[in-house]
């Protein structure tokens, strides 16, 4: 069985009442926006940040694995927590949080306040966006729910293409500091947009911490959330380190990175349209597709590293195959978690935000080991490799069940 988006559970049978529901929307999609750019803009902008703190570029690295991490840890507590909370006032306190964080991180004068204010600034990300996918979902008509989960999830795409390049040419113009007071001010355009437009909506009333927690006992929901958090961990590798191989392998100006960082978020938004047409063929296999597709890229990107603008289409590849990956594993979750679809949305961000650390970690630990910036790209691969037979003993797993 392949769950679609027109299965998605919502907290009503019905829409809330909304006059404005094209806004409502939009504030939604706004956080999502204000999200995608600050957990991707570090990466661009890593050189400023390493030299503002005065660290080593892999060692700076850290800071995004510092967010990765409060998403990892925010997402299932929030989620566990706030599940009886009435809905808007969750989202406002999340985008407050949120906003703060990124204060933060523009004030830090040292090295660790960077890696704390990170860490505060991640933790309201997965249960933003389960929260904000349940409410667009229950403002929707009938048979319109998975549109607008879709339209929620935009915003994200379209910051990887807009907000990310735009904060990061600012921030390499102003100071790195000031891509982290923009992302501030769009939370903050956030709360006033939710507040106006957003309806009260209370919370679910069933839900208890037994029934979500219960999802994390299934072998195949920590199997499929294995697979996100090891395979997905690839992309982040090389991610991370973009800016320097591109300049101190490649030979390109500092000033072309908004261009590959545009690359993946056209590649984001491509392969989230390719994931949906590979998911009507089948989930397990567009998991394999992406899994096996992205380990060949990154080996090829690693290769063609020297090589500078010939890399750009490789990076667009690399993103449409992450893409595929992302969106088939929230398929594949809805299907096995059951009930508990609200943790099971939320460990999906924090699954892939595991990834993100571990890439990072990762492939900054092989450049510190003087093994160059061409070495995440090998590191990238073999974590897609990985990703892949963990992914092969779920399928097993699921033909024997079917079996049964």
């Amino acid at each position: 069985m392949t769950t679609t988006a027109s299965d998605l559970t919502t907290d009503s049978k019905t829409p809330a009442p909304c006059a404005h529901y094209g806004w409502a929307v939009l504030a939604l999609a706004m956080g999502g926006f204000a999200i995608g750019t600050t957990e991707f803009v570090s990466m661009g902008l890593l050189p400023d940040l390493a030299q503002g703190v005065s660290v080593s570029i892999p060692t700076a690295g850290h800071a995004i694995s510092a967010y990765a991490l409060g998403v990892v840890v925010g997402a299932p507590a929030i989620a566990l927590l706030g599940a009886r909370l009435p809905r808007r006032a969750l989202l406002i306190v999340l985008m407050a949080a949120f906003a703060l964080g990124n204060a933060a991180s523009a004030l830090v004068t040292s090295y660790d306040g960077l890696l704390v204010a990170r860490f505060l600034a991640g933790l309201p990300h997965g249960a933003y966006f389960g929260v904000a996918s349940l409410v667009a979902a229950s403002l929707a008509k009938p048979g319109r729910q998975g549109r607008a989960v879709a339209q929620v999830m935009l915003g994200l795409s379209v910051a990887n293409v807009v907000g990310v390049p735009a904060a990061t040419w600012l921030g390499q113009l102003l100071g790195w500091r000031s891509a982290y007071w923009l992302v501030a001010v769009l939370g903050l355009a956030t709360i006033a947009l939710v507040a106006a437009f957003v309806p009260s909506m209370i919370g679910d009333p069933h839900a208890t911490w037994r029934r979500e927690i219960s999802a994390l006992r299934r072998p195949q929901v920590l199997l499929t959330l294995l697979t996100g958090a090891i395979g997905f961990g690839g992309m982040f590798a090389v991610y991370t380190y973009i800016v320097p191989t591109v300049t101190e392998v490649g030979g390109l100006s500092k000033s072309v990175a908004p261009v590959f960082l545009l690359a993946f978020g056209l590649g984001m938004v491509a392969g989230t349209w390719v994931a949906g047409e590979l998911a009507r063929w089948s989930v397990f296999g567009s998991l394999f597709v992406g899994g096996i597709g992205q380990g060949v890229l990154l080996l090829v990107f690693s290769w063609l590293a020297p090589t500078g603008w010939w890399n750009l289409p490789v990076v667009f590849g690399i993103t449409i195959l992450g893409s595929i990956l992302v969106i088939n594993l929230q398929l594949r979750l809805m299907d096995v978690a059951g009930d508990a679809q609200t943790i099971g949305a939320a460990m999906n961000h924090a699954s892939l935000n595991i990834a993100n650390a571990l890439g990072a970690w990762l492939g900054g630990l092989v450049v510190a080991a003087g093994w160059g910036y061409r070495a995440p790209g090998v590191v990238g691969a073999g974590l897609a490799v990985v990703g892949v037979f963990v992914l092969l003993a779920s399928y097993a797993l699921h033909r024997r069940s079917e079996r049964a």
